[in-house]
């Protein structure tokens, strides 16, 4: 009877292990610590990627829609709705994904705010921290921080920070944000918004 419960039990854990996403959440950093900065051409950042999901959806009237009128018998559309639309279409598809399984307005609200996506590479492998330090709009000067640590890593990674939700919506949008690399305790790549100080 032990037999087949515990055959049972190591079947269906890879199962487990394959469903989870895999990625770790990141940790609020409760006190903000200085640290020294020693830029190394080893680690970097690639990209960035911002995007803000606002309670309000794009009204008709501020997205370009692809509209066809009929001019002499031609039909056409106008190069600047083509466009228009064609760059709308990105920021559409973001928000619908930010949504997806969020059924009711509470799920929705607590989607809510300012997502951040980093890519980065590290070129040699070493244990490495992500942190995002951010200011909002209602805290003003408080700066709060999020992170990350990967152990023994190398190459290109992609590392996402949130603050949604109820956070966002208590303490306003994210004015100003920089990202760390931390290496041995020291700053070895940062990507700062303009507004960062």
């Amino acid at each position: 009877m032990r037999f087949p419960a515990v055959a049972f039990g190591l079947l269906l854990l890879p199962l487990v292990a394959y469903s989870r996403d895999g990625r770790e959440e990141p940790k609020i950093v409760e006190k903000i610590t200085p640290l020294p900065v020693a830029l190394d051409k080893d680690f970097g950042f690639r990209k960035t990627k911002l995007f803000f999901l606002s309670e309000k959806a794009p009204t008709a009237g501020e997205r370009a829609r692809q509209t066809t009128s009929t001019i002499g018998g031609k039909s056409g559309t106008s190069p600047g709705q083509k466009t228009a639309t064609l760059q709308d279409a990105p920021i559409t598809f973001e928000r619908q994904y930010r949504l997806f399984g969020a059924v009711t307005a509470l799920d929705q609200r607590q989607r809510f705010g300012n997502y951040f996506d980093f890519f980065w590479r590290a070129k040699r492998p070493s244990d490495v921290t992500v942190r995002l330090e951010y200011r909002q709009e209602k805290l003003h000067e408080h700066v709060q921080a999020q992170e990350i640590t990967y152990r023994n890593v190398r190459g290109t990674h992609k590392t996402e920070f949130k603050v949604i939700g109820d956070d966002y919506l208590d303490d306003g949008r994210v004015i100003a944000w920089r990202c760390l690399l931390i290496a041995n305790g020291h700053i070895v790549a940062e990507n700062r918004s303009f507004m960062w100080e």
